[in-house]
């Protein structure tokens, strides 16, 4: 095996915590800061975060009546094309008949 490739290990590495917590483990790393830990991430401490749910679910409605919106507002669209090529084609057919 080649000597010197591998990373030192430093089994007593400080993890240093944004909240001030210090833990050691191993690492390759003497040093490392973090921003969260299990000391203060809320999954561990309990700590809930309050969703806004009523918003979103308001929100959510809001999208879903201007699609609906937009959808019906396509069908009349369609609706309305498909009667005025019907129109168009029984004017021609008049127009037909009287030439004859």
């Amino acid at each position: 095996m080649k000597k010197d490739i591998h990373p030192k290990y430093y089994p007593s590495a400080k993890i240093k915590c944004a909240c001030g917590a210090v833990l050691e483990t191993g690492s390759t790393q003497e040093h490392i800061e973090v921003e969260i830990c299990s000391n203060c991430h809320p999954f561990f401490t309990g700590d809930k975060k309050v969703v806004d749910t009523a918003g979103r679910v308001e929100r959510f409605k809001q999208l879903r009546a201007k699609s609906d919106k937009k959808k019906e507002d396509a069908k009349k669209a369609k609706a309305t094309k498909k009667v005025t090529k019907k129109n168009e084609k029984s004017k021609k057919k008049d127009l037909k008949s009287l030439k004859k």
